[in-house]
């Protein structure tokens, strides 16, 4: 069982971007996409490289990847609710795409994109489903049209927000590849891979569970990864909280309110501390999504 949180992004990139682990990579995506996307092969267009690590800590956290047909992909996990996700994760998807083409290349060669944001917080909070898929379709008959633009999030916490720790309690849930990924992403801590549960008795499930025993960080590496575990910590503390408020508003309409007014709450209390530990109002800002206002108020 190991210690270390593959949610936390510098984990999760050595995990699914590494080339000796690309079956676990083509698993991941196999049980996001559709049946016609479904990877056979895959190359790793950015794989793990702890030698550029210190260079440019920030690039190496994504997972750019190119399959068989020809399909790129962006995969990511995003720790904190930072401000403007919406438009951070269309960029990301634009710069995919508009990336493939070289000097030469016409416009003609662009192939599809496809962008899977594996989240730790609420995006979309007035739909249930932890996976959500976005295209492009005609507002009036809903037809599809301009299919090289597909996005998908995950919202992990939707997935065990009514679950505590309990892995048991989780189990009924499992259904598919997905459940077992996202279960592997919130619950390593506590998964022994000669002593799985049948819903989670995968091959890759495996695998990862062992290379998530075996990882080990250089010292920037290891700075890198508890600081961002930091940041995991306060933004499922931020939820709990969410939830507390919901449970108290008692009804559907209240869940909403909760998780914002939770949200709130837990950023002013983060703005707080940067505050008193004189990091800048503009810092403090792009980490909380609290306005240089509001900010200043506090």
């Amino acid at each position: 069982m190991s210690q270390v949180n593959p949610r936390v992004d510098l984990a999760f990139k050595k995990i699914f971007g590494s080339i000796e682990n690309k079956d676990l990579l083509i698993s991941f995506i196999n049980s996001v996409v559709s049946k016609e996307d479904q990877v056979v092969d895959i190359e790793l267009l950015n794989p793990y490289n702890p030698k550029n690590f210190a260079g440019d800590k920030l690039s190496v956290l994504d997972i750019k990847a190119k399959d068989t047909q020809g399909n790129y992909y962006n995969i990511e996990v995003q720790i904190s609710n930072e401000a403007d996700y919406d438009k951070r994760a269309l960029y990301y998807w634009a710069k995919l795409y508009t990336e493939q083409l070289g000097e030469s290349k016409g416009y003609k060669q662009l192939r599809k994109a496809i962008g899977i944001h594996v989240l730790n917080f609420i995006s979309i909070a007035n739909n249930p489903k932890y996976i959500n898929k976005f295209i492009i379709s005609n507002e009036e008959t809903k037809e599809r049209h301009f299919t090289d633009m597909e996005l998908y999030t995950i919202e992990l916490c939707k997935f065990t927000q009514d679950d505590n720790l309990n892995l048991d309690s989780l189990l009924p849930k499992i259904k598919n590849g997905l459940d077992r990924w996202v279960t592997f992403l919130t619950r390593a801590y506590c998964l022994d891979r000669n002593n799985l549960p049948k819903e989670l008795d995968d091959p890759c499930i495996k695998k990862a569970i062992d290379v998530l025993d075996i990882i080990s960080f250089n010292k920037e590496e290891r700075d890198f990864y508890e600081g961002h575990l930091k940041w995991l910590r306060i933004e499922e503390s931020i939820l709990d909280r969410a939830r507390t408020d919901a449970k108290e508003e008692g009804i559907q309409e209240g869940i909403q309110k909760g998780i914002e007014k939770g949200m709130q709450k837990g950023m002013e209390l983060v703005a707080r501390k940067l505050i008193s530990s004189g990091t800048p109002v503009s810092v403090i800002s792009e980490l909380t999504g609290l306005s240089k206002e509001d900010i200043e108020k506090l």
